[in-house]
């Protein structure tokens, strides 16, 4: 399966009866897990739950809103419920009698009512819930054609920033002599302020030993070559990897910064590395941005 964004839109159109047409809208954004939101007309309970369903079995991350406009070709394609607003009506009116109150009920606030207005929806019933149900395949279709098309760009973008990663590590592979001689420096320089001091032999080999360890950085550029590596068989891979690729983004980001501490205060050939560790940064930095989109 390919890659896929988790930005999309579709939307397909379809019609009932002679009088009830609908639309039936998908839109996507990034999210870190399946968030579905619906908007749907009143007493379509058992559609929605239709939709729930089967959006969970076609998507697996994403904030995704559900839209279902109907549209009437008729002057009766909308009622109010007659015996709901006549019952309020004759409440009012007894009411208003009983405790001799003068006014007159507001249609205004008796329609807003739940269930005064006959939407159309449920008169329709099993019709439009069947209707509806054969085109939400196509919606789907449409919207993860638009979602893979931008995973695609996604995708190649990903790529290169992972090359870019490479080429700074080769960077710093060549710039690693730089690295040691400048602790070698600094060791020498250690030894002989202690010798000065006439510090025993055993505490000058313990603080070699130290700078040693510091200066070496070979392990962090073998994790990060790995993770660059095990980052571009997941694109090639394809399908919902977008978790997967931020822990990997994460692990990379934390190499690159033991590389910037174990390189740091260190002058000359080798600030050139601290230079490439702050392009590595950023380059997984930018990746992690990208990433964060994909589903």
């Amino acid at each position: 399966m390919p890659l896929r964004s988790m930005t999309g839109f579709a939307q397909v159109r379809g019609q009932v009866n002679a009088q009830l047409a609908f639309a039936l809208s998908l839109k996507s954004v990034n999210h870190r897990f399946l968030d579905l939101h619906f908007r749907l007309p009143s007493d379509t309970d058992s559609l929605e739950m239709k939709l729930r369903r089967l959006l969970k079995e076609k998507l697996a991350r994403g904030h995704v809103e559900v839209t279902l406009s109907l549209d009437y070709s008729s002057a009766n394609g909308v009622a109010f419920n007659r015996q709901l607003v006549g019952a309020y009506v004759q409440a009012f009116r007894s009411a208003a009698d009983e405790f001799g109150v003068t006014g007159e009920p507001d249609l205004n606030v008796v329609l807003r009512m739940p269930g005064a207005m006959d939407s159309g929806a449920e008169r329709a019933g099993a019709e439009l819930e069947a209707a509806v149900m054969a085109c939400v395949e196509e919606a789907l279709a449409r919207l993860n054609e638009m979602r893979e098309e931008e995973g695609r760009g996604i995708g190649q973008e990903l790529r290169d920033r992972m090359r870019h990663l490479e080429k700074a590590g080769v960077g710093v592979e060549g710039h690693r002599s730089a690295i040691l001689r400048g602790y070698a420096e600094r060791l020498q320089s250690r030894m002989q302020e202690m010798l000065g001091a006439q510090i025993d032999k055993e505490r000058i080999l313990q603080e070699a030993a130290v700078l040693v360890d510091r200066s070496d950085i070979q392990e962090e550029m073998v994790r990060l070559n790995t993770h660059v590596k095990h980052f571009l068989g997941l694109l090639d891979q394809g399908g919902e990897v977008g978790k997967k690729l931020d822990f990997l983004l994460q692990e990379m980001n934390r190499e690159a910064n033991t590389l910037l501490s174990k390189t740091s205060g260190l002058a000359g050939e080798a600030l050139k590395v601290t230079e490439m560790g702050l392009l590595m940064k950023s380059e997984i930095e930018k990746s992690r941005e990208q990433v964060q989109n994909l589903e």
